[in-house]
């Protein structure tokens, strides 16, 4: 049956249930409170990565994955499925990536995976700093978007392919079963609601988020400036120090004694939850990052330290032709420490969609397609 349906907040979440409900015939209004998305969804590096996500939910983001090399096919936005190499300098941090590969190796995981000697990753990649290093573990199934771009690319196409209408500096103040209400007091009827706003749990149904253990997240990221068109960064690239960082790692029996010599090295890492990774977007920029501080430590200024430990960090793994900075700038997301995300129905018809704590480029669009399959009765993979 044709629905009228809402979506509020233009963010890469609401866009995934934009398309998902589009794409089964319905009728779909967006409403975004800014001109343009300025959220998190633009403020990150661009990495769909399923390697991150654990065995229990790497199926949603592997659906993320296949919809989004589908989404810039049909659009023409840019995409690079370059896939990642996790680069070990220290015999912690290589005996983690042995482990994890054999792991899993026999797992849906197993195929797109392969240990890499030291010239086996030169060969992939020419930005990696030779000093100390020990090998890498590579990844096929990692995606590079240009999220600004693509954030900002993606209504037009969705607006030409599916006719859904963008509603931009609109703010939503009030939604109930059937009805939403703008700042401005005109009323709209619809037949579901779904919201997508993002570390916003004040303005609607701040009563569902009371109990809920989600928390805000804020990162600080930099950017260089164009690299020399010949030069390419050959894939993501992570260092050992996102080892304990992403969930999928957590099997293995040897991170401990990573994570306890990192501790004890350079606990100011720790303190603002500090691991580095590069992404190489389609305007020559490489894309550095990042840190994580939760909660009451958030403060609007961004920290100089934070942003010269993530360079210190880097430049023990990657060289790059030019460390020249074209920008900098934080971004902030809500967080659930139990699940891939929260998805909570505060009413009849009405759904809330948040908290997916930084991966919402590589889970968002699987997640949105699994919520539109449940609520039309049809195939989806369990969401934990």
């Amino acid at each position: 049956m044709k629905e009228r349906v809402a979506v509020v907040g233009a963010g890469i979440v609401g866009l995934a249930h934009a398309w998902s409900a589009a794409e089964r015939g319905h009728d779909v209004t967006v409403f975004e409170r800014t001109s343009v998305a300025s959220g998190a969804s633009i403020r990150n590096f661009g990495m769909v990565w399923p390697i991150g996500q654990p065995t229990a939910t790497r199926a949603i983001a592997l659906l993320a994955r296949q919809r989004w090399l589908t989404l810039t096919q049909e659009s023409g936005i840019w995409a690079n499925p370059y896939g990642s190499m996790h680069l070990a300098h220290r015999p912690d941090e290589w005996t983690v990536l042995q482990e994890f590969y054999e792991l899993q190796r026999h797992s849906d995981l197993g195929p797109h995976l392969r240990l890499l000697s030291t010239k086996e990753a030169f060969e992939r990649s020419p930005a990696i700093n030779p000093t100390g290093f020990l090998g890498a573990l590579a990844c096929d199934l990692e995606v590079c978007v240009n999220p600004t771009e693509t954030i900002r690319k993606i209504p037009s196409w969705l607006t030409d392919r599916y006719e859904v209408q963008f509603c931009f500096d609109t703010a939503v103040t009030e939604v109930g079963t059937g009805q939403l209400r703008t700042a401005i007091g005109r009323s709209h009827s619809f037949d579901r609601i779904v919201i997508c706003s993002g570390h916003d749990f004040e303005s609607l149904y701040p009563e569902q988020f009371v109990e809920l253990p989600l928390k805000k997240c804020k990162l600080q990221m930099l950017r260089t400036v164009s690299q020399p068109s010949s030069w390419k960064l050959g894939a993501h690239l992570a260092s050992g120090l996102t080892l304990r960082h992403y969930e999928s790692f957590r099997a293995c029996s040897s991170l401990q004694l990573l994570v306890d010599r990192i501790a004890a090295e350079t606990p100011e890492l720790d303190h603002y939850g500090i691991h580095v990774m590069a992404s190489h977007d389609n305007l020559g920029r490489v894309v550095l990052g990042d840190s994580h501080e939760y909660g009451d430590r958030i403060e609007p200024f961004d920290s100089l330290e934070i942003d010269q430990l993530i360079l210190r960090e880097l430049q023990k793994i990657i060289c790059l032709p030019s460390w020249d900075l074209e920008s900098r700038w934080h971004g902030i997301y809500a967080k659930n420490p139990s699940g891939v995300n929260v998805n909570l129905d505060p009413e009849p018809r009405v759904h809330i969609c948040t908290g997916f704590g930084g991966a919402g480029m590589t889970m968002a669009f699987g997640v949105a397609e699994n919520q539109w399959r449940l609520w039309t009765n049809t195939t989806a993979e369990t969401v934990a």
